[in-house]
């Protein structure tokens, strides 16, 4: 009889659908060690190879295939099952998992916050992710909710906006432009921009602006972060769009000025997603309806 535990069928979950060791360490919240050992483990117990490691690229042999789908059905079950003792022991303890986008991490904390003051029985697991990350993570439906700016059209979900997420141009406040009050898209058209990586939700809604308008968007550097993104605007490398979240309130920067442009600020909400006709557990209806009445502490810039 083989002796199997959860935490190595989590382990091999994580390692089978993420094609890593390293991702499905990050994922999981523990040292790569800690993967390679429980995999050892669990090779010895099944006692055939599950993974080939050809070069740095991760293979699962026939037997791995079997036991991917095998232990995916089952965790998603047992998922199922948690969700069903937490809805019956109440909103008073359980545990809610939300996946976010980067430029959230501005302003998550901030409802979070409250939210365990006021249900303390509640654990929160908050995964900070790229748009990609985000997507691939709810493509395998591993959170309760999703919290992003563009809510995805080729993935069955439904969607709710609960707060305003204004874009705007900003530039370093020695720039020709800085000063200057309605100024004309087509000026900003031919300066280099600096932006978040593809698929970003700020770089599709900036790239939509320039090509309705009929410009070339003309990119000097992509950045994997927003603080990047605000030092390098600040040392005179370009312009750039970021969503007003990311001035942490303080708009009068130093060192970056928020411009003046025709058709700015784009006007854009943070949205709640979650997959289609996914069951909500009460933890996480609770926390919606938290945030539905409570929205006014994130928003600085009026309420919705």
């Amino acid at each position: 009889m083989m002796r199997v535990t959860m935490r190595q069928l989590q382990v091999f979950e994580a390692v089978a659908r993420l094609r890593s060791y390293s991702r499905a360490a990050e994922e999981i919240h523990v040292a790569q060690p800690t993967v390679s050992k429980q995999m050892r483990l669990l090779h010895e117990e099944i006692g055939l190879p599950l993974i080939e490691l050809i070069g740095k690229k991760v293979f699962l042999t026939q037997a791995g295939e079997e036991l991917y789908s095998t232990c995916s059905a089952w965790l998603d079950s047992w998922g199922r099952f948690e969700q069903t003792i937490s809805d019956l022991k109440g909103v008073k303890q359980g545990r809610l998992s939300i996946a976010a986008v980067t430029t959230t991490k501005y302003f998550m904390p901030r409802i979070l916050g409250p939210f365990c003051s006021h249900y303390p029985g509640i654990d929160i697991a908050l995964e900070v992710v790229n748009r990609d990350r985000l997507l691939e993570r709810m493509s395998h439906n591993q959170d309760d909710l999703y919290v992003m700016g563009v809510p995805p059209e080729d993935m069955p979900c439904q969607s709710e906006p609960f707060l305003d997420n204004p874009l705007v141009v900003l530039a370093p406040q020695f720039h020709r432009l800085a000063t200057k009050k309605h100024i004309r898209f087509s000026e900003i058209a031919g300066e280099q921009f600096i932006l978040r990586e593809h698929g970003s939700g700020t770089r599709l809604a900036i790239e939509k602006a320039f090509r309705e308008r009929g410009f070339p968007l003309r990119v000097k550097m992509e950045l994997g972060s927003n603080e990047a993104i605000k030092q390098a605007v600040a040392g005179g490398l370009g312009l750039s769009v970021l969503s007003m979240s990311t001035l942490n309130l303080d708009i009068a920067q130093r060192d970056i000025a928020v411009l003046d442009v025709e058709g700015f600020p784009i006007m854009r909400s943070w949205y709640l997603v979650t997959p289609k006709d996914k069951q909500l557990s009460v933890v996480a209806r609770a926390f919606m309806d938290f945030l539905r009445n409570h929205v006014d502490m994130l928003n600085p810039y009026g309420s919705r």
